[in-house]
């Protein structure tokens, strides 16, 4: 049964807005960053990983309200972005253990 998530170590949340606003991947329990987050959202918002501080716009990755995404995180990666379609929210992100 290796298709199941394990979510163990706190997420971050980012609250959007018109502006982009981001910080650091959360580190899974192993105190490294993570090889898979899971992004869920509030409301629609644009999302964007990257090396170092990351500005999102509104032609990234789309994460609809309700729905989550899975991303592999390439090595050296550090950071996420979000930023609103239209109207401000949250955005988690949660790292995925290794298993």
């Amino acid at each position: 049964m290796d298709d199941f998530l394990t979510v163990t170590a706190t997420g971050v949340s980012i609250t959007t807005g018109a502006a982009s606003s981001g910080g650091a991947l959360p580190n899974a329990s192993s105190g490294e960053v993570p090889r898979y987050v899971r992004i869920a959202a509030s409301v629609a918002a644009c999302v964007r990983i990257g090396v170092g501080a990351q500005t999102a716009v509104a032609t990234d990755l789309l994460v609809q309200p309700g729905d989550a995404v899975v991303l592999a995180v390439p090595r050296g990666v550090t950071h996420v972005a979000a930023i609103q379609l239209s109207a401000a929210g949250i955005v988690i992100v949660s790292p995925v253990e290794d298993c």
